[in-house]
């Protein structure tokens, strides 16, 4: 048997480098994972911890989250909100303000989440997520408090969730 061990290393770019990659290869048709960075999507996903996997948009609806382009070379993983015409306005579960694109500046539909370092795939399609997103989604109006509590005691004590 084979034991060869293989050494990895770790890059990071710059989103505005690195999305418009990802974008060209959901347009030929393929899926791709990336590691989720920063906060706005707290509590249930974790800057440098988590996974999206993501495909290119085909139906999307209010509560999906998705990969949007807000401002030139300006990408967020948020979910929608409203949807008006060809207007999409989009918020971070960990985020108090909105923010809005076009139809066509959303590049990429998330398909399912990897959390905490599991193999399993969290699709967003599934009970739990389905489950979580309403419930998150009617707290909106004490979010800023929940997220306050969440973050200055919550992480401190006992880590992410």
């Amino acid at each position: 048997m084979d034991t060869t061990l293989l050494n990895t290393t770790e890059i990071q770019f710059a989103n505005a480098d690195f999305i418009p990659e990802v974008i060209k290869i959901l347009n030929d048709g393929y899926t791709v994972t990336i590691n989720l960075r920063g906060f706005s999507m707290r509590p249930f996903l974790e800057d440098g911890r988590d996974k999206a996997l993501l495909t290119k948009p085909q139906n999307i609806k209010t509560g999906d989250p998705v990969l949007a382009e807000i401002h030139p070379k300006h990408f967020v993983l948020h979910r929608i909100i409203k949807i008006e015409g060809d207007n999409i306005t989009l918020l971070g579960d960990g985020n108090l303000l909105t923010e809005h694109c076009k139809r066509e500046n959303i590049v990429g539909a998330v398909i399912g989440f990897y959390r905490k370092g599991r193999n399993e795939m969290d699709p967003t399609d599934g009970l739990k997520w389905k489950l979580y997103s309403f419930a998150w989604s009617q707290l909106r109006p004490i979010r800023r408090y929940l997220l306050g509590i969440y973050r200055r005691f919550w992480v401190p004590i006992f880590g992410p969730i």
